[in-house]
């Protein structure tokens, strides 16, 4: 049995943070981060750093945070009811890249840590997290490396992980009123433990590092790529949805805003831009149309 070492994580998710922001602004060769510390009246704070106007990153932003308190936030004891009348700490690093060019696809992870503690009674403790794609304009190629990618790191931990964290992904990131995903997946878990704290934190690991070498080569493959005012205008039509589900169904951001987190870091997943068009409908055969009849479904890759 391996004790729980919080400072562990903790240190390895400001660790990762630094060198998300470092890549990312290298590969944006122009843009960088601007940090933000804040603290939380009821306990804890954070470090959200946010990339503007940037070459190749319209928007990015790479959020730690730590929080604290002595009840849990509804949106967590909803599905987990024991966990009612234990304080509790929650830590994370979570992300969202909004790149300029509508080739080059959005990107999200988020790793992080919960633990619910109670005097005389063993801590409740778990870790989520993950990552997805969201292409405007899909390459095959770039989906399959991104599944690629994902698929190598969760095999050191199991044969079933990919299958069973894939699934999760799908099913997590899916719009039901607007019957469609969100983006060509990825991964996604939560409530981790199953495997003991040290082999569950060696996967966070895992994940959070694994993340940029997923997406990086794609940016790097695309963000060159020619566009025009109609690929523009799809990008941020096809934006909308992504701000629909952070929103509406997202359970990070219901439970930051639940907590009295800081309601800046929470959404700072926003894309700086977006719009809406009553009833839009691509044209048949259209590269867009491509999208919804190839990609906005769960696929095996």
């Amino acid at each position: 049995m391996h004790s729980v070492d919080k400072e562990a994580v903790k240190a390895f998710l400001l660790n990762l943070q630094d060198n998300i922001c470092c890549s990312l602004e290298q590969q944006d060769g122009g843009g960088s981060f601007v940090e933000d510390a804040w603290q939380r009246e009821q306990g804890g704070g954070g470090r959200s750093r946010v990339l503007r106007d940037g070459k190749v990153f319209e928007q990015a932003g790479v959020n730690f945070s730590h929080v604290f308190g002595d009840q849990m936030p509804a949106s967590a004891t909803a599905h987990r009811p024991e966990l009612a009348g234990r304080r509790f700490e929650a830590m994370g690093v979570s992300l969202v890249v909004h790149p300029r060019n509508p080739y080059v696809p959005t990107s999200h992870a988020n790793v992080r840590f919960f633990i619910a503690e109670k005097e005389g009674e063993a801590p409740v403790w778990w870790f989520g997290g993950g990552f997805d794609l969201t292409p405007f304009y899909p390459f095959d190629e770039d989906c399959q490396h991104w599944h690629d990618t994902a698929k190598a790191l969760c095999q050191p931990f199991g044969d079933h992980v990919y299958a069973e964290h894939k699934a999760w992904c799908d099913r997590y990131f899916y719009l039901p009123h607007r019957d469609e995903t969100r983006g060509v997946g990825g991964l996604f878990f939560d409530d981790l433990n199953r495997w003991g704290f040290a082999r569950s934190f060696e996967y966070i690991q895992a994940i959070g590092q694994g993340y940029l070498d997923g997406y990086l080569p794609i940016v790097a493959k695309r963000h060159t790529t020619a566009y025009g005012e109609r690929e523009r205008q799809f990008q941020l039509y096809r934006r909308g949805r992504y701000v629909e589900f952070n929103l509406v169904y997202d359970r990070g951001t219901l439970f930051g805003l639940q907590s009295g987190g800081r309601t800046e870091s929470i959404l700072m997943s926003m894309p700086p831009l977006a719009r809406w068009e009553y009833a839009f409908s691509p044209e048949p055969g259209s590269a867009e149309a491509k999208l919804y009849e190839s990609y906005l479904v769960p696929r095996d890759w």
